[in-house]
């Protein structure tokens, strides 16, 4: 993932400035747990837009050649942007398989790129972490061997769904909040299709424009666990 070589001494696009225009240089040693740590930073502030290796080394008072000396490139800086993320929850959070869940849907609501960057490439080691931790409690909860993979997995593509609706959400206009959003769905869906041909979609409205994410998630969550502890 990182590199401990030379890679990029310097990124070609980058604007040599003059010693008026330079921030101060960072004194101390730049290591990849700094940069990574920085880069969590920038995504909170500014999104995944926002995460340019310029902005990054303004911030971290350094040259881009520093950075690419760590990191090749932005894909790579977003992966392990996440797996820290996803490292700092599996290590810091009960064993409960549940409230892991809560806890990730809680990280992902904190950090709103995070959804984007989980659900765009789910075989990197981010997911592979959280896939781990989840199907680990389980095991540790006393499921049988037999059910850890399929309900593990049923576990975490229900995460990646709710990641992708919270990326989608991040693509909304930044004047309209979550609430009015919502209204705005529901009130189209309504009144463009008869009740009598989509039933279900006017039975649930109010719920679907009115809804809380996190009562909602959990009890998905409660279904599946439920699920697994039903005789086969």
């Amino acid at each position: 993932m990182f590199h401990g070589g030379t890679w990029f001494q310097l990124c070609q696009d980058c604007v040599v400035r003059t010693d008026d225009e330079r921030s101060p240089r960072r004194q101390d040693a730049l290591s990849a747990h700094v940069i990574v740590a920085e880069a969590v930073a920038v995504l909170d502030d500014s999104g995944i837009g926002g995460l340019t290796f310029r902005a990054l080394s303004k911030r971290l008072r350094t040259g881009p050649g520093a950075i690419y000396h760590h990191v090749a490139n932005k894909e790579e800086l977003l992966a392990a942007a996440a797996l820290k993320l996803a490292n700092d929850l599996a290590s810091a959070h009960p064993d409960n398989v549940r409230e892991f869940m809560l806890a990730i849907h809680d990280l992902i609501e904190g950090h709103r790129w995070l959804g984007a960057q989980l659900s765009s490439a789910p075989w990197q080691d981010a997911v592979m972490m959280l896939f781990e931790s989840i199907g680990d409690r389980l095991a540790r909860q006393g499921l049988e061997a037999v059910r850890l993979f399929d309900v593990a997995s049923a576990l975490v593509n229900y995460l990646l769904g709710s990641a992708g609706q919270y990326a989608a959400g991040a693509r909304v206009p930044g004047d309209i909040g979550r609430d009015e959003f919502l209204v705005e769905v529901t009130t189209s869906w309504t009144s463009r299709t008869d009740p009598e041909q989509f039933p279900f979609i006017h039975s649930i409205a109010e719920q679907l424009a009115h809804h809380d994410d996190r009562r909602q998630f959990a009890a998905g969550v409660d279904l599946i666990l439920s699920g697994a502890s039903a005789p086969n």
